[in-house]
């Protein structure tokens, strides 16, 4: 699920950028604002499509999204018009970087309780894959067959082996084998750590939005998604203006995607023994460092450590969040508070393209962008050091 994702994501839909913008005679700002209100359309129904994870059986509501994930690849393969394409954004986005990902993620909170950190950094290592290998392998095949036959063989790739293999790998849920958080707990340190967050009882979204905790902890739980979208979607301008050539840094991904895995399953060890709220204070250095390093280091090497360094605050993030929202709030409505997470995660994500494009568009210097990001990463580590001694 978290492979198939990709198919939604803004580093893939990119990839079709200029096909689309030759297709239907779009400019780069038409084509921007067309993909933002289409990411912003799926923000704001996410909440209520993520929650019905937590009412159906997962295998259910896991091949319910594969189909729908097809269906999308299928819409965009044969958007006939330009007005069409704001559907068929909502429908990428909604389905894969929305539903997929929550799918993935929120499937191994709930039922993962004994090593959930590991269980959620094994999920994620999906992400990062897709990053690395289908890049390459979609800017070949548009260039062979066409960009609508590429769509057209992602949808064949999700309805022919992603959902054949969800429904066999959940096949013993079909009777109800599979219970969330049946294991008991350990007695160790890790056991201590669940279980004081298990006294504190499984908390609905209504609670979430009483809790002072979570609104301290939410700026940095969306920086990730507005400064690494931003910068993803406008990484070859903002190179431009270093100098760094287009090759030179796309190459990069790998080294990205490589340091999203590592992180990942480091973190995951690390947050099943010191607990979430531990670490996540701690969470946005990679950003902070890897923001200093674009903004002052010239040399082209700097565009691999500024990567692989996003990329260790990706890995980090894709595991430790999960795992901070079931520590703080529980299991039990965890699909509706994950998805409600997501949602305003999206709706930054949809924000952040935009808002870079203006500065672009300004002549903002390199130094001045990074000012102000470091002033809002500095910030929202603040918020989070106070929230952490809130809730304990």
């Amino acid at each position: 699920m978290a492979l198939g994702s990709s198919f939604g994501q803004t580093f893939f839909i990119g990839l079709f950028s200029p096909s689309i913008e030759a297709a239907f005679e779009l400019s780069h700002s038409e084509w921007g604002s067309i993909y933002m209100a289409g990411t912003l359309l799926s923000a704001a129904t996410l909440t209520f499509t993520g929650r019905w994870i937590d009412r159906l059986k997962l295998r259910t509501y896991a091949l319910a999204v594969c189909g729908f994930l097809g269906a999308a690849c299928l819409a965009a393969a044969f958007s006939p018009v330009a007005w069409f394409l704001i559907p068929m954004i909502y429908l990428l986005r909604q389905a894969g970087q929305g539903l997929a990902s929550h799918t993935a993620v929120t499937g191994m909170v709930k039922y993962f309780r004994r090593d959930r950190g590991k269980a959620v950094a094994i999920a994620t290592l999906g992400f990062p894959m897709g990053r690395a290998l289908l890049p390459v392998a979609t800017v070949a095949a548009i260039a062979a067959f066409g960009w609508r036959e590429t769509y057209v063989g992602c949808a064949a790739l999700v309805l022919l082996l992603m959902f054949p293999a969800v429904a066999l790998l959940l096949a013993n849920d079909a009777g109800g084998h599979l219970t969330p958080d049946s294991e008991p707990e350990r007695s160790d340190s890790v056991g201590q750590i669940g279980a004081s967050a298990e006294a504190r009882g499984d908390r609905s979204l209504r609670d979430v939005f009483r809790d002072p905790t979570f609104y301290l902890f939410l700026p940095a739980i969306l920086a990730p998604s507005f400064f690494d979208t931003a910068l993803s979607f406008h990484l070859l301008s903002v190179a431009a203006l270093k100098s760094w050539t287009p090759e030179w840094v796309t190459s990069g991904y790998g080294v990205y995607a490589l340091a999203t895995i590592v992180a990942s399953m480091w973190m995951g060890s690390l947050v099943d023994q010191l607990g979430a709220v531990r670490m996540f204070v701690f969470s946005l250095v990679p950003y902070v460092v890897g923001t200093l390093v674009l903004g002052y280091f010239e040399n082209p090497v700097w565009a691999w450590v500024y990567l692989a360094l996003y990329g260790v605050g990706s890995g980090v993030k894709a595991t430790l969040i999960p795992v901070l929202l079931s520590e703080i709030y529980g299991t039990r409505h965890i699909g509706a508070i994950r998805s409600f997470v997501a949602t305003l995660s999206v709706f930054a994500s949809a924000l952040g393209p935009p808002a870079l494009g203006m500065a672009l568009d300004l002549d903002a210097t390199l130094m001045a962008m990074t000012s102000v990001s470091l002033a809002y990463f500095i910030g929202a580590s603040m918020l989070m050091f106070f929230g952490g001694r809130h809730w304990k």
